[in-house]
């Protein structure tokens, strides 16, 4: 993150002189330093380093050393590396070295280098949290890159230009405005920081047109913005109070980041004033957000009794600009290192940028999650939102899973960008139509589904008997379909865990209450009443009808075709019957729910619709006596002899147990 280093906190260096006799110009990179302006003193600690002969090797040591830190903090990552490489080179005695070696290491994805750097520094500090935890993270990037992720992040290029942009805040009730910090700076400003080499940042502001697309960014013209460092905004809940971090550049005192209050009248933003969150101004104070509820600022600080470096904190806001006192959010939270750039989604929710938490590299992105306890429970965000740079200052669309963040990723020169990032909506319906046994749609079925997920709907089906309602994933549903004259009909369903889209199909045919419903593929041994193992998917499809409508009794009737005579036809009819029966009580099912009963040929089969779509010599509503069937070819009087033997149910009560 180069260009907002100016808006970051700034460290006070307080360093003993390791040498007795100094040149002015290390002393000028030393006072530089020392008052924040890292890019001067890195350009002047380079010539001095220079002109330094190799043989002073203490002292090109240490000027390497700072030379590296000052890279590292305007974050020129690569003259950082060969930097702290130098000053290891020429046996600089702080161990420190090898802990910065690691972090840029890490920081440019090499991984196996930076553990070894990590490893080395933990021989002069085994306890160092900072190390152990750049070494975790080392050992978790391949993974989070390779952990699914259905995120999609993309750079806006309409937003960025080629110098810096940083901290994106999305802004009003339909969230169509975006807020952002960028040194690409007016023609009248082109003198370049001390700090970081780069113009001062400005606000800019994009806003959507009556399409709702993004329009390019212009920079604002409202008072906010000054000749210094503008940064990091914030609103309050009802939109009329921006924070944001503030840096001036006292030509006597040291680069401190300060919180500033702009209050809006009418269009613009006005002139900021400093927030009273501490009676000084030395105390760094950064990174403003404001909870969702309005009641907490939470921010960014370095100060006596932090968990080391950077930390979280948060105030209580009293009316617009007064403030209770600072309280730290606690070691779950803070490290060592850098916790930087907190958003508060909701009262349960943070996300906050870190280098001390075990990462990618850089600045990582990560969620904490509040429980019921009170404890924070810190995730990182994984790839596509973190990279071996610095990832930070995300924002939200509201409830809505889709934003802004802002990284250095893949840019040479270490300048942030504006990403977008969005989880594309993932619709999952169950669709498909309520119909009797004769595939004839039933309009206004009721459909009711009830899942896990807390859900119970009920639906009509339309005309054409068709229902659909959206679902949620990786959740059971169970479902009924019922109609006024049918037997109910059930049916489970589990949702797929992955996220995207999907349509579930599920066709429910209703057995009418009112007439006999054939029992497809029964099948017997010739000549015999012994039910064929073929038989039994279907019959089991009939124990679930029964046990999906317990109060129901049925008639099982066995059908025979023209051939034999009627009592042959009748005893063998009745002995197939009581087959079926037999089956069902075997399988649980109460021997007073169900009665056989044999008709042999006595009552041929009436063609119905769909028999007729399905053969079309034959005609709804015909009977297919033997008279009839004489009358046609052998091959459609077999046919129709197929059709006559037949099994069938029908309900004979609707009231069993019922009293």
């Amino acid at each position: 993150m180069r260009v907002h280093i100016p808006v970051y906190i700034v460290f006070l260096f307080f360093v003993s002189l390791l040498f007795s006799c100094k040149s002015a110009k290390l002393a000028d990179a030393e006072e530089k330093q020392r008052i924040g302006e890292y890019y001067e003193a890195a350009e002047i600690y380079r010539k001095v380093y220079s002109k330094t002969k190799p043989d002073k090797r203490d002292l090109r040591g240490y000027i390497a050393f700072r030379m590296g830190e000052c890279n590292r903090r305007i974050n020129n990552t690569g003259r950082a590396a060969t930097a702290f490489m130098n000053a290891l080179r020429y046996e600089y005695p702080d161990s420190l070295v090898h802990l910065r070696i690691g972090q840029v290491y890490q920081q440019t994805g090499q991984y196996a280098n930076a553990i070894q750097a990590y490893r080395k520094f933990l021989e002069f500090n085994p306890s160092s949290q900072l190390a152990l935890n750049g070494i975790k993270g080392c050992e978790l990037a391949p993974g989070l890159r390779e952990r699914i992720s259905y995120y999609q992040v993309r750079k806006m290029d309409l937003f960025n230009s080629r110098r810096g942009e940083f901290s994106p805040m999305l802004y009003g009730e339909k969230y169509d405005q975006l807020y952002f910090a960028s040194s690409r700076g007016k023609a009248n400003r082109d003198s370049l920081s001390a700090i970081t080499g780069v113009k001062n940042n400005d606000f800019y502001l994009a806003k959507k047109d009556e399409k709702g697309a993004w329009q390019r960014p212009e920079e604002m013209e409202d008072p906010v913005n000054t000749d210094f460092d503008e940064g990091t905004p914030s609103f309050s809940k009802d939109g009329n109070t921006m924070y944001y971090t503030y840096c001036a550049q006292d030509p006597m005192g040291s680069r401190t980041a300060e919180i500033y209050i702009s209050t809006r009248s009418g269009a613009q933003w006005g002139a900021g004033t400093r927030a009273s969150i501490v009676k000084d101004s030395v105390t760094p104070l950064a990174h403003p957000t404001v909870s969702p509820d309005g009641k907490y600022l939470y921010y960014v600080s370095e100060t006596v009794g932090g968990e080391g470096g950077k930390d979280l904190y948060r105030s209580r806001l009293v009316g617009g600009s007064d403030f209770g006192p600072m309280e730290n959010l606690g070691p779950a939270i803070n490290t060592e290192g850098d916790e930087m750039f907190p958003y508060v989604r909701d009262s349960v929710t943070l996300y906050f940028s870190s280098n001390g938490h075990p990462g990618m590299g850089g600045l990582d992105l990560f969620k904490a999650t509040l429980d019921s306890l009170g404890q924070w429970h810190v995730e990182n965000m994984g790839v596509p939102f973190n990279s071996p740079g610095d990832d930070f200052g995300i924002t939200f669309e509201g409830e809505r899973e889709r934003g802004f963040f802002s990284s250095n990723r893949n840019d040479a020169r270490g300048y942030d960008h504006i990403y977008s990032f969005e989880r594309p909506t993932v619709t999952i319906y169950i669709e498909g139509v309520v119909s009797d046994v004769e595939e004839e749609p039933i309009e206004n079925a009721t459909v009711r589904i009830v899942g896990k997920d807390g859900l119970n709907v009920k639906t009509m089906t339309k005309v054409d008997g068709t229902y659909r309602v959206e679902l949620e994933r990786d959740i059971r549903y169970v479902m009924m379909a019922s109609a006024p004259n049918f037997l109910n009909q059930n049916f489970e369903l589990v949702t797929g865990p992955e996220e995207k889209n999907e349509t579930y199909y599920v066709d429910f045919f209703l057995s009418p209450v009112n007439k006999p419903v054939v029992v497809e593929n029964i099948f017997y041994d010739f000549d015999k009443a012994t039910l064929r193992p073929e038989s039994k998917k279907a019959l089991d499809l009939l124990i679930k009808v029964l046990n999906e409508n317990p109060n129901v009794t049925i008639e099982l009737g066995a059908h025979a075709d023209r051939k034999g005579s009627e009592k042959y036809n009748e005893d063998l009819a009745q002995r197939r019957a009581q087959s079926v029966v037999d089956y069902l009580i075997a399988s649980g099912i109460d021997t007073k729910r169900l009665t056989a009963k044999g008709y042999g040929k006595t009552i041929p089969k009436t063609v119905t619709k769909k028999l007729a779509a399905d053969h079309p010599f034959l005609k709804e509503g015909q009977a297919l006596t033997e008279e009839f069937i004489l009358t046609l070819p052998p091959e459609q009087q077999t046919i129709a002899d197929q059709i006559n033997r037949r099994t069938e149910f029908k309900v004979t009560g609707l009231n069993y147990n019922l009293f």
